[in-house]
């Protein structure tokens, strides 16, 4: 009995950090949004010629290092992608530690499926 308590007890744990994972990606991308437009307000420009904006992470970092309005939310929008891929991760580590192979199988797919989807969205 001991040792479904401690699964239980353990899943609970892993449950608590995926949440809180979440929270804090949901917080920072929203605060880096804000803060950059933020910066489009008080600058009145978007630090892109007409209607262009980055759409390459090299073109979004380099951006961000020169306190573009377009580029800083551009990044945001990047974190907000990424947390829920990073929850994908946490649960794939998680199944692998618990040896639940099943699980680590169909994770793995999801996470195969969400990486060639970001490749293909960045290429076309």
């Amino acid at each position: 009995m001991t040792d479904k308590s401690t699964t239980d007890e353990e899943m609970h744990r892993v449950e608590a950090v995926v949440s809180l994972l979440l929270r804090i990606g949901v917080l920072l991308s929203a605060a880096i949004i804000l803060a950059g437009l933020l910066l489009l307000l008080l600058t009145g420009s978007s630090g892109y010629p007409g209607t262009t904006y980055p759409t390459t992470l090299t073109a979004i970092f380099s951006g961000i290092s020169d306190f573009k309005p377009y580029a800083i939310i551009m990044f945001g929008l990047f974190c907000l992608i990424l947390t829920p891929v990073l929850r994908v991760v946490v649960s794939l580590i998680t199944f692998l530690k618990e040896k639940d192979y099943v699980y680590v199988t169909i994770t793995a797919i999801v996470l195969i499926i969400l990486a060639i989807s970001f490749f293909i969205g960045t290429t076309g």
